[in-house]
């Protein structure tokens, strides 16, 4: 598996202590490594309680380049932390085949990591990830969003579902609704519910490698833990503000079901879900259509969500509007 993801820079071969890695085969020049960690949260005891372990390994990888393309390094190579009570071959097998498959997706090795077994610490059947991940970018395409200003349009790119945040909240809907995670998602007809909430994150790199290539990006926002309330503020000079239009987008069911569920605020939504918006795109209003139609080639799906305008005192720095009219709940 690990050799099904070898790239220029690292032959992607396991055993040794450590792995090499040579930017220079890689083709970069004046590059700057970009290091990101992240996991994959609550969202394995979904995967656990529904036995099902082939994608949460793309979670984790996700989770973790998705974090490198918003500074504008490309995804070099990836390790993983996979710990258990007692290491069960088969899921751990489907568990290592998802975190390469995310590797593809991303077009980095898989160079190592590390499988541990603690009877006690963890109970039968349950396990816990971590990845890391480690990029490069030339040092003339660093992105840190500096340069956004007033006039700039705002992109949203679809997501696949909830990703991998929300899952405390989703695991308590799901058991409020009394719903087997085999039974029929009341959100998505024809697939079981633990099916639904398994769907991995996508992987936005190589879209959006294209466009910072491009010369087209201003700021790139991966839509995590705070939704995107509190993850565009991240990546916004101070004096600042990005208005988004809630009806530019659709929400797509799965959150609509959890806010009836869940009774959520639309404020609450946005600030604990992706609400259907995986990656959001600062760009200069000249050059928005020809980044639109970059992400678009790229596979991804490209909402016109917002524009960027000078911040009022004590005013928030993500203002999502319209979601009474957008998202009745």
């Amino acid at each position: 598996m690990a050799k099904s993801t070898a790239r220029p820079g690292g032959a992607a071969g396991l055993g040794g202590f450590g792995a090499l890695f040579d930017l220079k085969a890689a083709g970069f020049t004046d590059p700057v490594l970009v290091a990101t960690t992240d996991g994959v949260g609550t969202k394995l005891k979904v995967a656990i309680d529904a036995g099902r372990h082939d994608t949460v390994g793309i979670d984790l990888v996700a989770m973790c380049v998705n974090d490198l393309v918003v500074q504008g390094a490309e995804p070099l190579f990836f390790l993983d932390y996979f710990a258990t009570g007692k290491l069960d071959v088969a899921a751990g097998r489907q568990i290592i085949a998802g975190i390469a498959e995310g590797c593809r997706q991303a077009g980095c090795a898989l160079v190592g990591g590390e499988t541990a077994e603690m009877p006690g610490m963890y109970a039968g059947g349950d396990y816990d990830l971590a990845g890391f991940a480690v990029g490069a970018a030339e040092r003339h395409q660093l992105i840190d969003g500096s340069t956004v200003g007033a006039g700039d349009v705002v992109l949203g790119l679809g997501s696949s579902g909830v990703h991998s945040n929300g899952y405390s909240l989703v695991r308590k809907v799901v058991a409020l609704s009394g719903l087997a995670y085999d039974a029929e998602a009341p959100f998505q007809p024809g697939t079981s519910l633990g099916d639904a909430l398994l769907t991995p994150t996508r992987i936005y790199v190589k879209s959006c490698l294209k466009a910072v290539r491009a010369g087209k990006i201003k700021a790139l926002a991966h839509i995590t833990g705070g939704g995107l309330l509190d993850n565009l503020p991240r990546v916004l000079p101070a004096d600042c503000v990005a208005e988004l239009d809630a009806g530019r987008w659709p929400l797509p069911p799965v959150f609509a079901w959890l806010q009836r569920q869940a009774r959520l605020a639309a404020p609450e939504l946005c600030r604990t879900f992706n609400c259907g918006i995986g990656m959001v795109v600062v760009v200069p209003a000249a050059e928005a259509e020809a980044a639109r139609r970059l992400l678009s080639d790229g596979g991804e799906q490209v909402f016109t969500i917002g524009e960027i305008r000078r911040r009022r005192a004590d005013e928030a720095q993500t203002q999502v509007q319209g979601t009474d009219a957008a998202w009745p709940g």
